[in-house]
């Protein structure tokens, strides 16, 4: 992408028609233009990749936004909608820029990018334990704010402390609290959204319908989400982590086996992760499997030792792993900031180290057995350094919630959820062959996971799956790659996007679509 991008005729009459259009809403022209970016503006390319979070879906973009606004008021979203829709320009809503394959903001049709960035308040209620945040505030913002105000309130959520918060909720949520306390959206109590109308929207005014799609069912496909009032809950003054690393040199086969049936069923206190890598051993050079056993268990060392020592002995964890520390410290371990940073960091919107990647996911029923587990060690050892796994355990509560009660269906009978990622620093000739790569070991998962739909995570955002026609597309082709991400309740959610943005305005590749007959007919 480049800083000065020839604009079509065509192109640059409609731009400049969006713009006049949006400039007339406004008695102060110079304020207004302080949040518009275009091409010819020298900022609009630092914009642009300030929170464009993965390289991979922008070096081969072939169209590039036509502005970038980032509005300071709800009210000048309004007045975008109004524009867009009057000059054919689509827009994308991004918050934190995290989206997997950048569909907050790269598309192939003209449009602009609203950028929440300036939308970030969270205000904090330490008597019923809520508070407000809006959109564009970060993960790491809103710990930091809730840390502010109390060390016995949290929130779960996301580990990494850049991620927006307006499409991080809208998504489901997972964190490192989730077997306690479920996702994020399961903490969320009212909402403000601005719809295809311009109209601001609470939970009241809104309907129960809309507010749970956009818990769960990706909130771009309804609206502009504003802000999200959210439950917190009661965390102890202490918790305790560990990062406990073992190898192939280890047996950590059967390490890994056996984690398959204790994490799950362990207390719901106690969260293991497992982050799965290949490297050449430092004795010998031999290629070996790498697997990091990461914890936050909800209490203190004195509570977590005789659980480990009674449910996973194998692990062999000893006192000097372990490391008490209170919630918000935890935030920033699990965030893998170096031990002593300030909790401050958790404010920078920005990542130090931002590097292309492709990821997929796949949730776990039953055990893998170890012959299977060698096999994706086998695979792994093709990508020395450039691939990585995590699973992430599930059970507790993640268990007690059904699957219909919101849009992320993905509850009781899974195991554990596994990211699949692999990572380069060069858009080149070998990107194909990492993205092949990473195709050919899900594929080879396939007997492993979830079946009929083999399900997926809508935040680890996924285009292999399938994609919507190109404008209006149908049913049947969007239900490809959306029985994977929400299961039965696709079709709920196609009947409240019919309803609330019949034309389809709040479009992407991968957003719920708006079927009109096939809502009248019950189906195609």
């Amino acid at each position: 992408m480049t800083s000065h991008i020839a604009v079509p005729d065509t192109l640059a009459d409609t731009h400049n028609d969006f713009l006049q259009c949006f400039s007339s809403y406004s008695q102060n022209f110079t304020s207004i233009s302080s949040l518009i970016y275009t091409p010819n503006n020298s900022s609009y390319r630092t914009i642009f990749l300030s929170s464009a979070q993965n390289p991979r879906t922008f070096a081969s973009a072939s169209t590039s936004p036509l502005a970038i606004i980032t509005p300071s008021y709800e009210s000048q979203i309004r007045e975008i909608i109004h524009c867009s829709k009057l000059h054919g320009i689509e827009i994308r809503v991004r918050s934190g820029g995290h989206d997997y394959e950048g569909l907050s903001y790269v598309s192939k049709s003209p449009f602009i990018i609203v950028d929440l960035r300036n939308l970030r308040s969270i205000t904090v209620n330490t008597e019923n334990n809520t508070a407000w945040v809006q959109a564009g505030a970060t993960l790491g913002e809103l710990y930091y704010s809730i840390a502010e105000k109390s060390r016995t309130l949290g929130f779960p959520a996301g580990v990494c402390p850049t991620v927006g918060v307006g499409g991080h909720i809208s998504g489901g949520g997972l964190g490192t609290m989730s077997r306690k306390h479920g996702l994020a959206i399961d903490h969320i109590i009212d909402a403000r959204i601005i719809d295809v109308n311009g109209q601001i929207l609470n939970r009241e005014s809104m309907g129960e319908d809309l507010f749970w799609a956009i818990r769960g069912g990706g909130s771009a496909s309804f609206g502009v989400i504003l802000a999200w009032k959210l439950n917190l809950v009661s965390i102890p003054q202490i918790v305790t982590v560990f990062n406990v690393t073992r190898t192939s040199e280890q047996n950590v086969t059967k390490l890994v086996h056996r984690w398959q049936y204790i994490a799950p069923r362990v207390d719901e206190n106690l969260f293991i992760r497992l982050y799965v890598s290949s490297a050449n051993s430092s004795e010998n050079g031999n290629k070996i499997i790498v697997v990091s056993f990461v914890s936050l268990f909800l209490g203190g060392i004195e509570t977590l030792l005789p659980i480990m020592q009674e449910s996973f002995p194998e692990l062999g964890l000893l006192r000097e792993d372990c490391t008490e520390m209170s919630w918000i410290e935890s935030a920033l371990y699990m965030a893998q900031f170096p031990r002593g940073s300030p909790l401050s960091v958790l404010r920078n919107r920005t990542l130090q180290d931002r590097i292309s990647f492709k990821g997929k996911s796949d949730f776990v029923k039953e055990p893998i057995s170890e012959k299977g587990l060698e096999g994706i060690w086998e695979r792994l050892y093709e990508q020395v350094g450039s691939s990585a796994l995590h699973f992430t355990p599930y059970g507790g509560r993640m268990s007690e919630i059904s699957e219909s009660e919101l849009p992320f269906p993905h509850r009781s009978g899974n195991i554990y959820m596994i990211h699949y990622a692999v990572l380069w620093r060069e858009e080149g000739p070998e990107t194909q062959n990492l993205l092949s790569w990473i195709r050919r070991l899900y594929n080879y998962m396939g007997r492993y996971v979830s079946r009929s739909p083999r399900a997926a995570y809508m935040n680890y955002k996924d285009l292999d799956l399938g994609v919507n026609n190109k404008g209006n597309t149908s049913y049947t082709q969007a239900s490809i790659w959306g029985t994977k991400y929400y299961k039965n309740n696709f079709n709920r959610l196609v009947r409240v996007k019919t309803k609330v943005d019949p034309a389809n305005f709040f479009r992407n590749e991968q957003s719920i679509p708006s079927i009109s007959t096939w809502w009248k007919k019950g189906g195609d």
